[in-house]
């Protein structure tokens, strides 16, 4: 029965979360499941407290005045909804987001096409919107400023240019890598926010809701311990979930618990503090290839054949923020809690564990 009444549950919300949705394209699986686990509201959204209230005044501001939303840029981790809060805001606001990204926008033309598609007060959402190309951004400048963009035809003594209106808009831009961003484009933004990794509460509560439109019933213990190995990351939350799913309907009776959802996390390699396989061979690799560091993330990237990016935006914001690494200016360092979590005793000197800065002996 049980799954059942999962085939019925997901395609209703995916239609119901895609319905203001402009993407011509096909969405792959994990995608789909994403939109499906996707709150349609800021009163749905859990998480984000202080980020969610601020949004309500801006929005409920906006609408007063019959403005677009003032543009937003969202930077943070991948997976804690960047791209979910864009929908959201598009809802709350009662227009249609148009989603599209850094790297698709190869050219003037592109954005100049999208651009003049866009009505009155709908949503651009850019993600990676720190992969646009110069001349790319240096077109949206006055777009997002003055709401016209300039397209100049013909060449040399012949080229002309002329200025087409836009109507208002607002850009919803997100990046995993704020730094990457120029400081002109930053400063077009209106508004900034920050995402932070979710806390356990609020990641059990995320899995109760998503298990609740998958029909799989769970208790309160099941929830939690999906939460905990979940990285403080919704996205790896629903992730988790659907294999325990699985494994509950297999090897279980249906119900997901504490031990059906420890008994799928082990299966998957994946211990208690939420890490994997890739998180511990980067921690190994530090400690047994190049004695805990320093080492540059250019060196541990072709030592673990994985792209930089995948160290940069996946990999390490996680395990610093639990204490298991530290950024040094000379590379990235293993930490004593890294030490200990690999079973292995650490050296006279590494970084302390609360910030990742400080040195300490070891007795």
């Amino acid at each position: 029965m049980a799954a059942r009444r999962t085939k019925q549950a997901a395609p209703a919300v995916e239609e119901q979360a895609t319905e203001r949705v402009v993407a011509p394209e096909r969405v792959p699986e994990e995608e789909r499941f994403d939109r499906a686990f996707r709150p349609q509201s800021l009163d749905e959204y859990i998480g984000q407290s202080q980020h969610k209230e601020n949004l309500r005044v801006f929005v409920e501001a906006a609408r007063r005045r019959g403005e677009p939303l003032d543009h937003v840029l969202i930077f943070g981790p991948p997976g804690l909804g960047k791209t979910t809060l864009a929908f959201i805001l598009a809802k709350e606001m009662g227009v249609q987001v148009h989603l599209t990204s850094g790297p698709a926008l190869e050219h003037k033309g592109a954005l100049a096409g999208l651009l003049t598609k866009l009505e009155q007060n709908d949503v651009l959402f850019i993600d990676e919107i720190h992969r646009l190309q110069p001349a790319v951004e240096e077109t949206l400048y006055p777009a997002i400023e003055d709401f016209q963009i300039e397209i100049v035809t013909g060449e040399g003594m012949y080229a002309s240019s002329i200025q087409i209106p836009l109507k208002p808009f607002t850009l919803i831009g997100a990046t995993t890598r704020k730094a990457r961003l120029t400081g002109p484009l930053q400063s077009r933004f209106g508004t900034i926010l920050r995402l932070e990794y979710y806390t356990l509460e609020e990641l059990s509560r995320i899995v109760q809701r998503s298990a609740g439109l998958l029909g799989v019933p769970i208790d309160e213990a099941g929830a939690m311990t999906i939460a905990a190995r979940s990285r403080g990351t919704p996205r790896i939350a629903n992730r988790v979930l659907r294999r325990v799913r699985d494994f509950a309907e297999v090897k279980g009776q249906g119900k997901i618990d504490a031990d059906i959802a420890t008994m799928t996390c082990e299966a998957l390699r994946i211990d208690g503090f939420g890490l994997d396989d890739l998180d511990r061979q980067m921690l190994r690799t530090l400690v047994e290839i190049y004695d805990g560091g320093p080492t540059g993330v250019e060196t541990l990237a072709a030592t673990l054949s994985e792209p930089r990016d995948t160290l940069e935006d996946v990999v390490e914001p996680y395990l610093l923020q639990q204490g298991f690494l530290a950024r040094t200016p000379r590379g990235r360092m293993a930490t004593r809690k890294a030490y200990e979590h690999l079973g292995l005793r650490p050296p006279k000197a590494v970084p302390d564990n609360e910030n990742g800065s400080g040195l300490f002996e070891h007795e």
